[in-house]
């Protein structure tokens, strides 16, 4: 059994070029078409999430976690690829300026695609 989130783009395009070109998925079936309104799966590392810019599908702004190996290389190549570091106010969570050390016992950093979607890659640093 497989649990696959359906996340909500409004711009297929624009968000198969961010999954794509700098998280390291890789675009694995869908409808086919870029145009809106479109419906791709995308994979990486063998695990799928769904984008989709149909009405109905998907909610604003969810949270997804993405267990990695080595938070800190994905990261490192997520910036030379040119992901952007957004600003954040003074107080708000530093987890989406670089990974961390969460006291829950994981390290994470998050990223947030084009239509607000945060993704929480996440690494166990403990045994």
């Amino acid at each position: 059994m497989a649990i696959v989130p359906i996340l909500h783009c409004r711009n297929m395009r624009a968000s198969l070029d961010f999954y794509t070109r700098i998280l390291d998925f890789e675009r694995v079936g869908g409808d086919g078409r870029t145009d809106d309104p479109a419906y791709s799966v995308i994979a990486r590392h063998g695990d799928y999430l769904i984008l989709s810019s149909h009405s109905g599908d998907g909610g604003p702004r969810q949270a997804v976690v993405v267990t990695t190996d080595d938070v800190d290389a994905d990261w490192q190549r997520f910036l030379a690829r040119g992901l952007a570091i957004p600003a954040k106010a003074e107080g708000e969570s530093p987890v989406h300026a670089g990974p961390l050390e969460q006291t829950w016992g994981t390290r994470e950093v998050y990223v947030d695609d084009p239509d607000g979607n945060t993704l929480r890659f996440t690494q166990r640093w403990f045994d």
